[in-house]
């Protein structure tokens, strides 16, 4: 053989062993299978009752366990007419909410929106906003790209034993990849 030829041939086979840990490959390679989330039920969790923020039960659609922290899906049952979120920002997360049922209110940077059944909004990272329910019930979907603490923050709230301070609140946010800037958002 000759000697260019040789070298060729050697570094040829010498990167085979590299291809397999590459992403693709091991994306390639992955063996999880999908699975259904019945209406009315929430996944690991079971409902989620919150406490604090809002009284609202909180089914987890698809874990950010389930995607390796790239994306998480929730389904929110708005049962505190009148109440909701205080001005926040995520630090890390963009978030997108879906109106199934009800109304809310919505204000994100210094935009306020009227949000009804089929509407969707847009909240990017780092971005300041809040959103009150107008209607006695409601129903969301919210993702969250990427998944973050979101759903340790919902978990949380739900294991609390009495109703939380606004202190408790925003320390829960804050371990939560979250931070309370302001009040709730007022109902116009």
């Amino acid at each position: 053989m000759k000697r260019k030829g040789f070298i060729t041939a050697l570094l040829a086979i010498s990167a085979v062993p590299l291809f397999g840990f590459t992403p693709f490959e091991r994306i390639s390679k992955k063996k999880e299978k999908g699975f259904k989330i019945t209406a009315g039920e929430g996944r690991i969790h079971g409902h989620l009752k919150l406490k604090g923020v809002n009284s609202n039960v909180l089914d987890v659609k698809v874990s950010g366990k389930d995607t390796k922290g790239h994306l998480a899906i929730f389904e929110q049952t708005s049962l505190s007419q009148g109440r909701g979120t205080p001005l926040h920002i995520h630090t890390s997360q963009d978030e997108i909410f879906y109106i199934l049922e009800g109304e809310y209110h919505f204000q994100v940077g210094d935009e306020k929106y009227h949000m009804s059944v089929g509407d969707s909004i847009f909240l990017p990272r780092k971005v300041p906003h809040a959103w009150t329910q107008k209607s006695v019930t409601g129903k969301m979907t919210v993702i969250l790209q990427p998944a973050g603490k979101l759903e340790d923050f919902f978990v949380t709230m739900a294991g609390l034993d009495h109703e939380p301070t606004p202190g408790e609140i925003e320390r829960i946010f804050e371990e939560n990849e979250m931070k309370v800037i302001g009040p709730p958002l007022k109902l116009e």
